[in-house]
């Protein structure tokens, strides 16, 4: 599948990224203001970007959606030329992939396709030197790209530094796609197929529907979840009008510059306690389970593995407690070194599904969740990140998170599910994997 590119562009013409230092302006303004498609990215390190309009988009579908966007990547980025601006505002792709390859886009997922990444018209990055505006834009006859870059400079210097805090949207009812009663006999019947040796874990999840009082304005929740969870990744992937997918999520699928991989295990969780006596006691429960042990490690020892074919060396590092404010989790911290230069996409498709949002083996937890859950993840604990022309890039797993659209919101959240799983505990707990969007709408 070739690019596919914007129509209004001309295909014959040159493709240029120019970059230009502006002052520090509210992000939150900018994609307020600004039409689908609209992208935001910011990670734990302080990367933050905000961007909108697509100069070209990259779109795939079933099992060879990686190649192909890889693949049609190189294309795109061998007919761009870029020479100024810090490395941090260089040209990168945004976007993601469907959880599963068989999936085809119905409400709430509509116009997300198996994949798709745009290389975005204008591109707000902040970095520790500044803020840089960079414009991407097909060199014609009528217009250049340094008018282009002139004029969206003027209307960017009218944006305000801050916007004031709004008022969450409010909640006017919620609905859980998978009853209570249903959900702990899901569970029960995949416990029997672990025990049965069909299976030695599986993620299964679940969603929940929400009814607003007024039309939620995405970014304004992106902001709230900054000062929520400020250790978290935050993103959003609005490819049209119709919806736009956004989260927090806690958990990085890779990091990858050169040859090094920065990755992770997070598996394993538990709330936070009333008093910081009580925290201690649940992060102690959490790391004394034999329950959580064993899901931790499968995960961490998948990882691996599926690192290993790529990698001269990998690393493990210890195993650790990553507290957010309304929950607490396993984490290692994983790393390696590639015997070769590589794409990350490569290393995403290598890592996706990870064990903490699918299963394992993958095939027969795959097939589980498909005959399990009444619903369809869509891009849920799917990559979602960014890659650049060197094919660099970072991508997180796109859990706590959910689709927007109007007043209708759609949250989802899952659990790891092993042989000794208890039905009423994995639903109290996947229930506190939507607070924190929830507490951020009402």
């Amino acid at each position: 599948m070739p690019p596919h590119r914007d129509g209004q562009l001309s295909a014959g013409s040159p493709l240029v990224t120019r970059t230009c230092r502006v002052p520090d302006v509210s992000f939150r303004s900018f994609l307020a203001e600004r039409a689908a498609p609209r992208l935001y990215w910011t990670s734990p390190d302080g990367l933050e970007i905000a961007a909108s309009g697509a100069t070209a988009r990259l779109s795939a579908d079933g099992g060879r959606r990686f190649d192909e966007i890889r693949e049609d990547a190189a294309e795109l980025f061998e007919s761009v030329t870029w020479d100024d601006g810090p490395c941090q505002a260089r040209p990168r792709l945004f976007g993601g992939f469907s959880f599963d390859a068989e999936h085809e886009p119905t409400p709430p997922w509509d116009g997300f396709p198996g994949a798709e990444f745009v290389l975005p018209r204008v591109q707000l990055t902040r970095t520790e030197t500044g803020t840089w505006l960079s414009v991407s834009a097909r060199e014609t006859t009528e217009e250049s790209v340094e008018d282009i870059l002139g004029e969206t400079r003027t209307e960017i210097k009218t944006l305000p530094t801050m916007r004031p805090r709004s008022d969450s949207p409010g909640i006017e009812s919620t609905h859980p796609v998978t009853a209570r009663d249903e959900w702990c006999s899901q569970i029960r019947n995949v416990t029997d197929r672990i025990r049965d040796g069909e299976l030695k874990k599986v993620v299964i999840a679940t969603a929940l529907k929400v009814k607003l009082d007024e039309s939620v304005v995405v970014p304004d929740i992106l902001e709230r979840l900054r000062t929520s969870y400020p250790e978290c990744y935050r993103f959003l992937v609005q490819p049209s009008s119709s919806g736009g997918f956004f989260g927090a999520p806690p958990e990085r699928l890779v990091s990858f510059r050169g040859q090094t991989v920065e990755t992770e295990a997070l598996a394993g969780s538990v709330g936070r306690g009333e008093t910081p006596e009580e925290d201690d006691e649940l992060a102690a429960e959490l790391a004394d389970s034999e329950k959580v042990r064993e899901e931790h490690e499968l995960v961490a020892q998948t990882i691996r593995d599926g690192l290993e074919p790529l990698a001269s060396s990998v690393t493990v590092g210890e195993r650790r407690l990553k507290r957010l404010s309304t929950i607490q989790h396993l984490q290692t911290p994983i790393s390696a070194e590639l015997d070769e230069t590589e794409h990350v996409l490569t290393v995403v498709e290598a890592l996706h599904p990870t064990p903490a949002v699918g299963g394992l083996p993958p095939e027969d937890a795959m097939r589980t969740i498909r005959e399990t859950e009444r619903f369809d993840r869509g891009w849920y604990a799917s990559p979602v990140g960014w890659f650049d022309a060197d094919g660099d890039g970072e991508f997180a797993v796109g859990i706590r998170s959910g689709v927007a659209s109007d007043d209708r919101v759609t949250l989802f959240a899952g659990n790891g599910i092993v042989a000794d799983s208890d039905p009423e505990a994995e639903w109290d707990e996947v229930r506190l994997k939507f607070l924190p969007i929830l507490n951020e709408l009402e």
